[in-house]
This record gives C-alpha cells, sequence and structure tokens, in this order.
C-alpha cells in the first residue's frame, strides 16, 4: 500500500494579519459604496431637515405680529398714586382711608367699581356720582406723581418697536387717564390707547380689545397677543379669542394667576420674547 501524505496548510502569523486587514479593508469599500450609493439621499434629508428648521423658525419669528397691552400692574406701576387718589376722596367725604393692599385687591374691573368697593355701602352711598367724579378729576390731575414704568418695561416696548410690532394699551381705566400717560411715558413706540368711555364696554368685555385691533391695523385673533396683570386681563382675552401671557410682577400674584390656568404666567418683561 502506498502511504499517502495529507498537507495542512500551516497559518502563520504574518499571513493571519494579512487575512484580518484583507477583511477589514474589504468591509471599509463595501461600507464606501454603501454611503457614496446613498449620498443624494443623505443630501435630499439634510436639506429638508434645514428647510424643516428654517421654516420652524419663521413660524415663531411671524406668529404674533402685535401685542396689547394692559396699562396699570403690567406697563405702570400706578398703586400709590391710585391709592393717595382714592384716599384723597374718601377723607374729603369723610369715609375710611385704605392700605395700599386693599386699594390693589379693589382695582382691575374700571375705577367706577374702584370706588365702590373702596366705599362702605357702595353704589348705595349717598352722593356716589359726586364721590366718583371728584376721584376722577383729582386722578386725572395726579395720575403721575409716583407713577413709573416697571423695569425693564421700556427696554421690551424699544425692541418690540424696532422688530415691527405694532403695539396697543388696552386700560379699565378712564381714558383722559390713559392718553396722558401714554403721551408721557409710550408715545414713542405706542400710538393707540384705549381707555374706559361711553364708547366702547369695558373689559372683561372684548370691545375694547377688537377696537384697539383695528385701530392698529391688520391684525386678527391669530396674530395678536395680550398681556396683563389680572384675571380680568385673562377673562378679556378668552373673550377676544386671542392668547394671553399673564404678568406676575402687577397687582396680582403669581400662585393667584397660575391658579386660573392662563397661557402662561412671566417674571419679567424681557420673558416676553419667548412666547412670540
Amino acid at each position: 500500500m502506498e502511504n499517502y501524505r495529507i498537507l495542512v496548510p500551516v497559518e502563520t502569523g504574518l499571513s493571519k494579519s494579512i487575512s484580518i486587514i484583507f477583511i477589514l479593508f474589504s468591509f471599509f469599500i463595501e461600507i464606501l459604496c454603501l454611503l457614496v450609493y446613498n449620498i443624494p439621499g443623505y443630501i435630499n434629508n439634510i436639506r429638508l431637515i434645514c428647510a424643516g428648521i428654517k421654516r420652524r423658525n419663521e413660524v415663531v419669528m411671524d406668529r404674533y405680529k402685535a401685542v396689547v397691552f394692559d396699562l396699570d400692574g403690567t406697563l405702570l406701576n400706578t398703586l400709590e398714586d391710585i391709592t393717595d387718589a382714592v384716599n384723597y376722596t374718601m377723607e374729603k367725604f369723610g369715609y375710611p382711608t385704605h392700605s395700599i393692599s386693599e386699594v390693589r385687591s379693589f382695582v382691575g374691573n374700571g375705577i367706577k367699581k374702584l370706588i365702590e368697593r373702596s366705599l362702605p355701602d357702595g353704589t348705595g352711598t349717598p352722593c356716589f356720582d359726586s364721590i366718583f367724579n371728584e376721584f376722577k378729576q383729582f386722578y386725572t390731575a395726579n395720575c403721575r406723581v409716583k407713577t413709573q414704568p416697571y423695569n425693564g418695561i421700556m427696554e421690551l416696548l424699544a425692541g418690540l418697536y424696532n422688530n415691527g410690532y405694532k403695539l396697543a394699551i388696552n386700560s379699565n381705566k378712564n381714558q383722559a387717564a390713559v392718553t396722558e400717560l401714554n403721551n408721557i411715558y409710550f408715545a414713542e413706540y405706542i400710538s393707540v390707547a384705549i381707555g374706559e368711555s361711553e364708547k366702547v364696554q369695558k373689559k372683561p368685555s372684548p370691545d375694547s380689545v377688537f377696537m384697539a385691533m383695528e385701530a392698529m391695523g391688520g391684525c386678527t385673533r391669530k396674530n395678536t397677543l395680550y398681556v396683563g396683570d389680572s384675571d380680568v386681563d385673562i377673562e378679556t382675552a378668552k373673550n377676544a379669542g386671542i392668547r394671553c401671557i399673564s404678568a406676575a410682577w402687577g397687582f396680582r400674584d403669581k400662585p393667584f394667576l397660575e391658579g386660573l390656568n392662563p397661557g402662561y404666567v412671566i417674571d419679567a418683561p424681557q420673558e416676553l420674547y419667548k412666547y412670540l
């Protein structure tokens, strides 16, 4: 019987290394081919993503064109002058005066309601109309003794105005005082200032908001934002069908505002930019 020998190849260290390198190279070539083949698709996806980001940014920037501001407690801290006017009137007619915190709880529904809440018997008080008229005359003449814009308000208005936003004031304060305060503090940025008058129902009726939107021109419910500091402002915006941002620096505390489930509550004027 012939003897046969079976030859078994023996792998050396060098051959193993060459094999591994060949396998890795083949894998690299395969991945490269896949990438090259799909480059048009990848580029198209990147373009779509970038276009989506750009469009989303445009939507955010163009979402609102106009902002309607409440006046007292939102743009201006008027509480001390209001309290002084209330107490002057109460003293003149022989009624008890009130602390600033009490007056703070009285404001928000117009000056007639303010005087009603300030008097023990409300509208049932003898000579109520005379008391109301005295307050109105005194306050209009002394509405800017201690009144000042809140910190950051002037910078906010300047920024909005310079970026093309239309701005308006909507207040339950009597029209004469609203006009005077706007002319003194905000006329550079705000040309529409609506106050309480016989021409329009006061807040929370939406009529004054609609009047402001019409006066600004080009405003719709979708592109108009309302900013105020009270429950009345939240209700007004809701009745007008526009979004409301509540200002926690004003006459109502933040927990109170949050309890009303508004759209958003902000702690400082500059935070408004996040929602425009």
